[in-house]
């Protein structure tokens, strides 16, 4: 079985056979794989109404467990964006009735971030709907092969989860 990839890796053996040229061979598969995962993410997201930054604080919340809230400074280390984005996407969220603001009990200056029934049926119909499209993406992969490579890619991964902030 071949792919673009192995063409791509013959072209460079015959003009640079002085390079090593394996890490091509696995970063330009992951990288094809991002953009159709990318693809299958706005189509499962779209046929909810919302966009991937919107899943991505909806599902920081629904993964909170009930009452389904954080603070806004939680929200940022979930989702990894900074203050002033978290507070336009909280706002923008808040004005399609998705989340909810409160005062924070804990703080007075303070303000808990809550889901709203409306986007836990969003995010909950996105999920289920991103993990069809996932399915399908790792179809023709046999279940013990799929757990391999999520080890595998989680070994490649732990490095950079250690030097984030």
């Amino acid at each position: 079985m071949r792919d673009e990839v192995d063409e791509l890796l013959e072209a460079w053996a015959r003009e640079r056979d002085d390079l090593d040229l394996e890490p091509v061979a696995v970063f330009s598969r992951i990288s094809r794989l991002a953009r159709h995962l990318d693809l299958a993410r706005r189509e499962a997201f779209s046929a909810h109404g919302i966009e991937s930054w919107e899943f991505d604080v909806l599902a920081a919340l629904r993964r909170a467990g009930s009452p389904y809230e954080l603070s806004p400074g939680r929200l940022l280390r979930e989702t990894l964006v900074t203050s002033g984005t978290m507070t336009n996407r909280v706002d923008r969220l808040a004005g399609r009735g998705l989340v909810e603001r409160s005062p924070d009990p804990g703080d007075r200056r303070g303000v808990i971030v809550r889901l709203t029934a409306e986007g836990k049926q969003a995010v909950d119909g996105a999920f289920e709907a991103l993990l069809d499209a996932e399915r399908a993406l790792l179809a023709d992969l046999p279940g013990r092969d799929r757990a391999r490579l999520a080890v595998l890619l989680r070994t490649l991964l732990v490095p950079f989860a250690e030097t984030q902030p």
